[in-house]
C-alpha cells in the first residue's frame, strides 16, 4: 500500500472544477480533502490567486512514480500549458509526500524528489495539510517534524495569504 499527500491548485477557468477533477480522477483512491483555500499566487509572476486544496489518498498498485504519473495524467485533462515557470495553470498536481510500506519515501532522482523540496516552507500546501490530517509529519533535511510546527514556524503574513473560501471537495462524485 501506498499513500500519498497530493497539492491541487488552480488560477484559470473553473478552478474549482479543476479541483474537483483531481478528486474524481482518482478513482476512489481518495482518504481525504483539505478545505479549499485562495492564495495569491507565488513565484513573482502577474496572475490571479489560486485556489488551492490537499488530497489525501491511497492504493496498494501505485508506488511514488505511479503517482507522479497520474497526477501529470490528471493535469494533461485540465488541459494544463507548461507555457511560463510559476505561471497561471489549469491545474497543478504536486506530490508532496508518499509512504509505502516502510514508510515515508525519500528520494531525488531527475523525474521526482520526495518529499518535495519546498513543502515545508509553503503555507498554500502546510496550511490545507494541517486542517486534512492534525498529526501529519513531514521529513525536512533528514528530521521527521510535525506538519502543525512547520505551519507554526511560517511568517504570520505568509499563514495569512491563505484564506479559508468556505469551499469544498467532494468525495465519490465521478461517474
Amino acid at each position: 500500500m501506498s499513500t500519498v499527500v497530493l497539492s491541487i491548485g488552480s488560477n484559470v477557468g473553473d478552478r474549482l472544477g479543476h479541483l474537483q477533477s483531481v478528486v474524481d480522477g482518482l478513482d476512489g483512491a481518495v482518504a481525504a480533502v483539505s478545505p479549499v483555500y485562495e492564495t495569491d499566487a507565488w513565484g513573482g509572476v502577474e496572475q490571479g490567486p489560486f485556489l488551492n486544496a490537499v488530497v489525501l489518498a491511497g492504493d496498494p498498485a501505485r508506488d511514488a512514480h505511479d503517482w507522479l504519473r497520474r497526477a501529470h495524467e490528471l493535469e494533461d485533462a485540465a488541459a494544463r500549458v507548461r507555457a511560463q515557470r510559476w505561471g497561471p495553470r489549469t491545474l497543478d498536481v504536486d506530490v508532496v509526500s508518499c509512504h509505502g510500506a516502510d514508510g515515508e519515501v525519500t528520494m531525488t532522482d531527475p523525474e521526482l524528489t520526495l518529499p518535495h523540496p519546498y513543502a515545508h516552507v509553503r503555507a498554500f500546501v502546510l496550511v490545507p495539510w494541517v486542517a486534512t490530517d492534525a498529526d501529519a509529519t513531514l521529513t525536512v533535511d533528514g528530521a521527521t517534524i510535525r506538519v502543525s510546527d512547520l505551519v507554526d514556524a511560517l511568517d504570520p503574513a505568509e499563514r495569512a495569504g491563505v484564506r479559508a473560501t468556505g469551499l469544498a471537495l467532494r468525495i465519490g462524485t465521478a461517474g
